[in-house]
């Protein structure tokens, strides 16, 4: 299957082609994209070197599958030209999301809704990801009524800028500024910007994404994302209310079940998820399980994962493995 990676140079982008390794994506062409300014460049894949090559090249090339992560705007331009050539895209920026003639997927949730005709598949934010994941299950069995969610976001979910400027304010020298503040020693409550509803677009995108990857529009979300100087992965403080009563040990029980999820939940032995032991890895960890005693039916849990993973690079691998499991991209799709 001949796989192209646009935006292979960046941090969501050099992810993805340690994912598809890792977990041996039948690629039998890798064709890895970038800005005009990386082309003609080699990058390198299970011990092979290949050239960096620029978008349009890539469309005559006519890969299978395009694993797009190089910004909204590139993809607007560029998603609906790979999709008229016959190339299913998966999308990681956020342009996608929110159109109602896109899915938007979660494979361990919703990824039997995906058809041959879905071209352009979109991958959703990071830090909605992460809390989905654990949200599905609990919202089939108890009914989710209302979600407060703060996230304490890395700084990898900004980019390379970000990492820059926390190492320069680390070793006390002046560099490009990626947020207004430091970030060293920091809590900026500021991830992207700022609505005329006086929430952020991050925070929204809470709200809007998980009332379309759950199915079901009468979910209340409020959120608060949160910039801390971590590099290792998001975490989420997630508060639930449910339409229906619930036991704590079967809401383990349950999480420990679900596809995807890790349960690091045992105070008595100072057990649970952080973004320190998450870095590196494709699953997402919940622990602090609880039940809020100030409502009723009400769950306190926190929701970490590597957000250049799961929130990111993983989930979009996985999409691609589930059309290529199922007949819908690649060499070998059934006529």
């Amino acid at each position: 299957m001949k796989v192209a990676v646009v935006g292979a140079t960046g941090l969501v982008g050099t992810v993805m082609l340690k994912v598809l390794e890792e977990r041996n994506f039948p690629v039998t062409e890798l064709i890895p994209v970038a800005s005009e300014r990386s082309v003609g460049k080699k990058i390198s894949y299970k011990g092979n070197e290949y050239t960096i090559v620029g978008l349009a090249t890539a469309v005559e090339m006519k890969p299978d599958v395009a694993l797009f992560s190089a910004g909204g705007s590139t993809s607007q331009e560029w998603a609906p030209k790979f999709a008229e050539a016959d190339i299913t895209v998966i999308d990681n920026s956020s342009a996608w999301r929110m159109d109602p003639t896109k899915k938007l997927v979660v494979p361990e949730i919703n990824a039997k809704a995906l058809t041959k005709e879905d071209k352009i598949i979109a991958n959703p934010n990071c830090s909605t990801i992460q809390m989905v994941l654990a949200l599905s299950p609990l919202h089939d069995k108890y009914k989710i009524k209302r979600v407060v969610v703060s996230t304490y976001q890395s700084i990898t979910g900004t980019g390379i800028k970000a990492v820059q400027q926390l190492e320069n304010e680390y070793a006390g020298e002046k560099g490009e500024m990626a947020y207004p503040y430091p970030i060293h020693r920091n809590a900026i409550p500021h991830c992207d910007v700022f609505q005329e509803n006086g929430y952020t677009k991050e925070e929204m995108k809470l709200v809007n994404e998980t009332q379309k990857i759950l199915d079901d529009r009468t979910i209340a979300v409020t959120a608060t994302a949160i910039r801390i100087p971590v590099v290792g992965g998001h975490s989420e403080s997630v508060n639930l209310e449910f339409e229906n009563e619930f036991n704590e040990g079967d809401v383990r029980a349950l999480l420990n079940e679900t596809p995807g999820i890790t349960i690091q939940d045992n105070p008595d032995t100072n057990t649970y998820p952080m973004p320190i032991y998450a870095e590196g890895k494709n699953d997402v960890f919940v622990g602090r399980i609880r039940r809020d005693y100030s409502r009723e039916n009400a769950l306190n849990m926190w929701i970490v994962a590597d957000n250049l993973r799961k929130g990111a690079a993983t989930n979009a691998v996985q999409i691609g493995e589930y059309l290529f499991e199922n007949n819908l991209i690649g060499q070998t799709k059934k006529l």
